[in-house]
């Protein structure tokens, strides 16, 4: 356990960190241990509020309305927690330990002490929508290929490799090898979550403190306790404790391609009059509208999705607030009305190709997602076709 430890005092205050792998059967026999031979007086584990409630409560996702979650525009932030817990769940299946489980084990362990327990980490939504702010649009797109792999993938981790996790070399060159081809996800992920969790340990943090998190924290989360000590950086995380307002370029820039394809079309009907300006909307709605039924299609989704995912991919381009996922996924939903096994079984069938298309939430969440960037696909090829209609 000394690998994964780090004893550190700073001022009258003793902080213990305990580095893990989140699914480690390993790491909840070190996490009890130590609380209980160090008996701290308080507890911090690297969970949010809502992370707490997903462990702790297994009811939760009967209660999941998935047509609210697409009108309120979280579908992709849904889509991207069911990915990241279904590739922890899968590989952690073969060593019979849920993801979690080690801060469940620290949680229970400060109970049968009377111990206080702290909530360190910052939402998990804030989090994901930083990470995605953070990157242009090739780290986006290279952001999405690494989420769908991991929702395909079928790697599995031997217990051996899981355990390796926690050694600092092994550490050390994941994190490289994310800065190199995720630099901001990394940022957003890693480095703003060490401040994170280094502020909220220190001003929680009792005479001794026993923080549990995952492995890769512990060097950059002991580094920025030493400063928060030494008085070099700012005891104040409200800078990344919520997603930064969009700058005036952002915030029109969701109506710049739809500008321009009433421009483009208007510029037809300048230079060929109706018959012109005819067929470039024509090319512009086949483009934009197939593309978007073909991601509809290839989700496997009911017919009236298909034509709805054909219709309304237009209507979405030209409104910037919506998109064609919205469409498709609810009358997804209102022809195959999830049930509550539906709901019950979520986290476990997304660990299978073959769970996407059977679970009817994790259908309509595949359909949103395919029709949309099938949409947003033909909007990219439609603008250069548009060009070459006019010349």
């Amino acid at each position: 356990m000394n690998q994964t430890l780090k004893r550190i005092t700073l001022n009258d205050k003793e902080i213990i960190l305990l580095g893990t792998a989140h699914i480690s059967k390993e790491s909840i026999d070190d996490v009890e241990r130590c609380i209980h031979d160090e008996h701290p007086d308080c507890v911090c584990v690297e969970l949010d509020e809502q992370r707490y409630k997903a462990l702790t409560d297994e009811k939760r996702w009967q209660e999941l309305d998935i047509v609210e979650v697409l009108k309120t525009g979280k579908g992709f932030l849904l889509l991207a927690n069911l990915v990241l817990a279904a590739f922890q769940k899968r590989i952690g299946a073969d060593v019979g330990v849920k993801p979690g489980d080690e801060m469940k084990a620290a949680i229970t362990a400060a109970k049968e002490l009377s111990i206080k327990t702290e909530l360190v980490d910052r939402p998990i939504h804030i989090t994901l929508k930083r990470a995605w702010a953070k990157n242009n649009l090739w780290g986006k797109s290279k952001l999405l290929a690494t989420l769908l792999s991991s929702a395909f993938s079928t790697e599995k981790l031997s217990a051996d490799e899981i355990e390796a996790l926690k050694d600092k070399s092994e550490m050390d060159s994941m994190m490289a090898e994310m800065a190199e081809y995720l630099p901001q996800v990394k940022e957003a992920l890693i480095d703003e979550r060490d401040r994170y969790l280094a502020t909220k340990i220190w001003n929680g943090a009792g005479k001794k403190t026993v923080a549990v998190l995952g492995a890769g924290h512990l060097e950059g989360t002991a580094a920025y306790l030493e400063k928060l000590q030494n008085g070099t950086a700012p005891n104040d995380v409200s800078d990344i404790a919520d997603v930064p307002p969009k700058s005036g370029f952002a915030k029109i820039s969701g109506w710049i391609l739809p500008a321009l394809i009433v421009l483009l079309i208007a510029a037809g009907f300048m230079k060929g009059g109706v018959a012109a300006s005819s067929a470039l909307l024509v090319r512009w709605l086949l483009w934009n509208g197939s593309l978007a039924a073909l991601g509809t299609l290839l989700a496997l989704g009911h017919p009236l999705s298909i034509i709805t995912g054909f219709l309304g991919a237009p209507l979405a381009t030209l409104n910037p607030f919506i998109g064609v996922g919205l469409f498709t996924g609810i009358v997804q939903a209102w022809v195959r009305k999830p049930q509550v096994a539906d709901m019950e079984n979520l986290t476990t069938d997304v660990t299978s190709i073959k769970g996407w298309y059977k679970n009817k939430i994790a259908h309509i969440l595949l359909i949103f997602f395919l029709s949309s960037l099938g949409g947003a696909i033909g909007n990219f090829i439609a603008v250069p076709a548009l060009v070459s209609g006019l010349l």
